[in-house]
């Protein structure tokens, strides 16, 4: 029978482990000094658990070894030997860090292990009260072994393993446990056959034999238990080395074959040992808030799936109705196909609605991360901060929740680093020692809006405009509101730290967050009051996939402008527009002087209108500016599924994809951003 690939489980490994590990610093963080919470340290203790027979069974030895090493030190913990200790968290916290870096490097096929969690490694048995054992550089495996056996020597590991009538039942298979072994070194095998029965009192679920083991005494002692982590419950093991006193004997007396080929004939004896299957990490199909936001896959709550099918059925049953109507249609049936195509309508819409609904996550996703970023840079920094995060089950797309990410860190850092003070200065101010820092998710419209906010000194007036001032990019602070102030800290470079740091001062914070939310076609603006604190609002859409827009006829062709962006559309009059330089044209907007940009000139289409009075001008607003596009009339507004231009032609400026209407003709979905920077490279020339 052939063995099991393995390698297809890999990736449901690696998104579970993470998951695991989510959990695990989760519960570190809320860990009390003293005496430990139960459940939190059931948790911490459950996830180390899984995650080292995982990486055992799927052939991941040294996250098994390593992670059987910190369960050591959660097992004293949950039984009480050990007190919770601040250097204790600090260490476990340390070790999440490191197994984090260990399942990466395994997902890119090398080594896990480093000289970083060889360190740790050498902590925790220091923790436990052991001396680490002398670093070997790497592993014996078989093929370096072949030829080379001897008998056992003085000092080698003589395991005892004698499974219980369950074993095979639970899905463990000792001949693979017998082949990982012998990748550690030069195993030796005697079976014990005493209990074996005759063939016709034979179980075939059952296991009868019971086995001696020999390896080499180079080989640690964690790889070789991670071999038998998920058979720990169904058999009876004993380590010793060899030259040492045991509480029992072994169940063989005679070393036999050297190696697993020879010792399974042997071990069988015309007994059928079934091959059981390699025992899987199940797939659940769940939401988990510690879904790695950057992986290939997504995890989809049941109720979804069902919504799905359920509406698949119904556009089924909607399918079948027209089908009959066409085979035996006449006009005395008009109304009956008027219905069923109402009723097609209705089904492909909620059909739409609930697919979408499979790529949305909850922003716990991405705010899950953040109570340990704080815990460490408040450390780091000397300050007191306490997390308020509310509404983190909002949903927004996957693409959207991976992308937003990074903005939210440079938000978080900058809040921490730049507005909360330090306690010191809070309790001369008036204020709690312990500042605030929130995080906030929720719908507004057809977007999804995300505010980070401190009660902290809030923005520097002074120190922004005499910063600016010193750039070149203002003269003077006079005449500027606050909010136009604030603005400038999003500008390439801007920065009123003092001195730089690895925290702050190098300048390419704020404006990386503007840049990217304007690439997922959001906005982020602040709110600020000296000596109170500041809120930074990030809006963004709830998917990537589909907008509303408005469709507008240019030179007979058809243009989407996405709805989010739109201010207003009017009519303008000859009185309104004003000729500059370069041939340019701007109007008048409610006490604003706006860009017209003509739509025809920017994708060269022929026959369309020239004259700002005879068209229709859309107001639309990106990164951060207002202006005009010229268009020959409004057709109407609809839902558009965005399709890449990139993917299937090229990148074109101005444009941010295609989509295909009603009548299977092509629209050109307009990038309002790139389109205003445009027309602001225009009006400054």
């Amino acid at each position: 029978m052939s063995r099991v690939d393995l390698s297809q489980f890999h990736q449901t490994f690696f998104d579970e482990s993470v998951e695991g590990l989510d959990a695990m610093e989760a519960a570190l963080l809320k860990l009390d000094t003293g005496d430990a919470d139960p459940e939190l340290v059931n948790t911490i203790f459950r996830s180390a658990h899984s995650i080292k027979g995982g990486s055992a069974t799927f052939g991941f030895p040294e996250i098994a070894a390593f992670t059987h090493v910190a369960e050591e030190l959660l097992d004293n913990l949950r039984s009480g030997k050990r007190q919770v200790s601040v250097e204790i968290v600090e260490l476990l916290l340390r070790c999440v860090d490191g197994m984090r870096g260990m399942l990466d490097r395994a997902q890119r096929a090398e080594a896990a292990a480093n000289a970083v969690t060889n360190g740790l490694l050498d902590e925790l048995r220091a923790a436990l009260g052991a001396a680490p054992p002398p670093r070997a550089v790497a592993a014996p495996d078989a093929s370096s072994n072949a030829g080379a056996s001897e008998a056992a020597g003085e000092g080698d590991w003589a395991i005892v393993f004698q499974p219980k009538p369950q074993l095979l039942r639970s899905g463990n298979d000792p001949l693979r446990m017998f082949r990982e072994l012998a990748e550690l070194g030069d195993l030796q095998v005697s079976a014990a056959l005493n209990a074996v029965p005759s063939f016709d009192q034979m179980d075939p679920e059952v296991c009868y034999v019971a086995w001696d083991l020999r390896l080499p005494g180079t080989t640690r002692r964690e790889r070789i238990e991670a071999v038998f982590d998920w058979a720990v419950d169904d058999c009876v093991l004993e380590f010793k080395r060899v030259g040492e006193r045991s509480d029992g004997d072994g169940v063989a007396a005679a070393v036999a074959a050297a190696d697993v080929a020879a010792a399974a004939p042997a071990a069988t004896q015309g007994m059928p040992v079934p091959l059981a299957p390699e025992k899987p990490t199940p797939l659940k199909l769940e939401s988990v808030p510690g879904q790695s936001p950057d992986s290939g896959s997504i995890r989809v709550s049941i109720d979804k799936v069902d919504a799905l099918i359920n509406m698949v059925g119904e556009l089924v049953i909607t399918q079948s109705m027209l089908g009959q109507l066409g085979e035996s249609f006449d006009m005395s049936r008009l109304d009956a196909l008027r219905s069923g195509l109402t009723q097609l309508e209705r089904n492909t819409r909620e059909l739409q609605e609930s697919v979408m609904r499979i790529r949305m996550l909850p922003i716990s996703v991405v705010f899950n991360r953040f109570p340990r970023l704080v815990r460490d840079l408040s450390r780091k920094l000397g300050k007191q901060v306490n997390l308020e995060l509310h509404g983190e089950q909002t949903e927004l797309d996957k693409t959207v929740l991976e992308k937003i990410g990074d903005p939210l860190v440079h938000l978080v850092r900058n809040a921490i680093d730049h507005g909360l003070e330090v306690p010191e200065r809070r309790v001369a101010s008036g204020k709690n020692p312990t500042g605030t820092l929130r995080l906030q998710a929720f719908h507004q419209g057809g977007n999804i809006t995300v505010e980070v906010s401190d009660d902290g000194a809030g923005l520097n007036r002074t120190a922004i405009v005499r910063k600016a001032i010193e750039r070149g990019l203002i003269a003077s602070g006079d005449g500027l509101s606050d909010d136009q102030v604030a603005e400038l800290i999003f500008l390439p470079g801007f920065s009123t730290a003092e001195a730089t740091t690895d925290l702050s001062g190098r300048g390419v914070g704020m404006d990386v967050v503007k840049r990217n939310v304007a690439e997922l076609g959001g906005t982020v603006a602040v709110r600020t009051t000296q000596g109170s604190g500041s809120t930074f609002v990030i809006s963004l859409p709830l998917t990537l996939a589909i907008i509303d827009g408005l469709t507008a006829d240019v030179g007979g062709e058809s243009y989407i402008v996405p709805l989010v962006s739109v201010v207003e559309s009017l009519q303008i009059k000859r009185d309104q527009i004003t000729r500059v330089g370069g041939g340019c044209e701007v109007f008048r907007f409610r006490e604003q002087v706006l860009p017209i940009v003509p739509l025809h000139g920017a994708f060269n289409c022929r026959n369309a209108v020239t004259d700002p009075t005879q068209g229709i001008v859309i107001v639309v607003e990106g990164d951060g500016a207002r202006a005009g596009l010229l268009v020959d009339a409004l057709l109407g507004q609809q839902q558009a599924v965005i399709k890449s231009l990139e993917t299937n032609y090229k990148r074109v400026q101005g444009l941010s994809g295609a989509t295909i209407l009603g009548d299977g003709s092509i629209a050109l979905i307009v990038d309002v951003a790139g389109l205003v920077r445009m027309a602001q490279r225009r009006q400054a020339a």
